[in-house]
């Protein structure tokens, strides 16, 4: 199997007297091992299953744009030294109290060398068949956990995996097998709908940058293989911005300090919205990041390896009129603070016969988080 970065999801033997106090943003590099054996599940190997527990519920809206940190408890906990630090801002602490966070619906699946994390609902006999969820950088596939619930309950059958290199799947050291390209990306994800026996065509939904993008720009090279497609806020033009994020990421030395935020993941998503994520949300949001060093490298190659710009026009050529003609839906958070409405607006005007636009009020650019009730029922409208 190729090396790897730590994983996220093991016990680890942290003390007090051992780790640095919570202040230091950067996460911890631990030993990794991947367990043997695992059992068999539809042809496929499940090397591990997680937790399934479902969580619900709304903050009200807060957004600070220029802050470190925002009015979020969790957030400054994350990063603020209390009062007693070995008691309660010890990073072991915080992470015995979460590691079993975040898991829901999700297993360990083998596919190639990697070991993908993969959420999964309803059942393979569904009757109105098979949806595929992508998520974007820098999160991971926790924020389709309740949209997916939702889509298995009216009879379809869900599966949403964690990228590699993102959330709980395995993070390859880059020049080991996996090097964070878009072809390897795009190489990969194959392999795991094999695995996985997803026949085609089937329903894609795709939210969010980087490998997000990664997904649309798959689709575009197998249209037979996808039925419908539905977007979520994703960068869909030339016009369409990218984020300080990722242009921190790109510059030397200053990419590798912000790569290892432990907040990072909950920090953009919380300025893309205008929400304030729960505890218990932000909990998982931030895990991987905290636990390892891994998520963040892998954040860094992927980052330096996309042309941000380049990509977003592939998108937008190849999907306009004359070049994709399966059904699209873009159902778009109108209070995005990265991506504004008009690049729903442009996007759906290059291809007006095939794309629908669906204007979400009340969610920001992940709107499958901010308000999934309203995404379920743009979703099933459409498929």
């Amino acid at each position: 199997m190729a090396s790897s970065f730590p994983s996220p999801l093991l016990n680890l033997p942290l003390s007090s007297s051992s780790l640095s106090n919570s202040t230091a943003v950067g996460a911890i590099t631990t030993g990794f091992c991947w367990r043997s054996g695992g059992r068999r599940s539809r042809g496929r190997t499940v090397i591990a299953n997680a937790t399934e527990k479902e969580e619900e519920g709304k903050d009200s809206p807060a957004f600070n744009p220029f802050g470190f940190v925002t009015d979020n408890p969790s957030s400054r906990s994350a990063i603020q030294l209390p009062e007693s630090p070995a008691e309660d801002g010890n990073v072991g602490q915080m992470l015995y109290r979460i590691e079993d966070k975040g898991k829901e619906y999700g297993s360990y699946i083998r596919s190639g060398e990697f070991a993908w994390f993969v959420r999964e609902t309803g059942s393979p006999d569904s009757r109105r068949g098979t949806i595929v969820f992508l998520h974007g950088a820098p999160t991971q596939s926790y924020s389709y956990r309740v949209v997916m619930s939702q889509m298995s309950d009216a009879g379809f059958h869900c599966f949403a995996p964690d990228w590699i290199g993102f959330g709980f799947s395995e993070k390859p050291y880059s020049g080991y097998g996996f090097d964070y390209t878009e072809k390897e990306f795009h190489d990969e994800f194959d392999k795991l709908l094999d695995v996985l026996e997803v026949k085609s065509p089937f329903l894609l939904v795709v939210q969010g940058f980087l490998v997000g993008s990664y997904g649309l720009t798959w689709a575009l090279k197998n249209p037979s293989r996808i039925s419908k497609l539905a977007i979520l806020n994703s960068p869909l033009t030339a016009s369409s911005p990218v984020p300080g994020l990722f242009q921190k990421l790109r510059i030397p030395l200053y990419g590798e300090f912000t790569c290892q935020n432990a907040v990072m993941a909950e920090r953009f998503i919380e300025a893309g919205s205008a929400y304030v994520l729960k505890l218990e949300k932000a909990d998982v949001y931030r895990l991987p990041y905290l636990s390892s060093s891994g998520p963040g490298f892998a954040l860094l190659e992927a980052a330096r390896k996309a042309n941000f710009k380049d990509i977003a026009s592939q998108v937008a050529a190849g999907f306009a009129s004359g070049r994709w003609d399966k059904p699209i839906l873009v159902a778009w958070g109108i209070s995005d603070k990265y991506l504004p409405q008009s690049v729903a607006e442009e996007f759906q005007k290059g291809n007006p016969d095939y794309i629908k636009l669906k204007l979400i009020e009340g969610a920001g650019h992940m709107p499958q988080e901010d308000w999934p009730e309203k995404v379920v029922d743009a979703l099933r409208a459409f498929f």
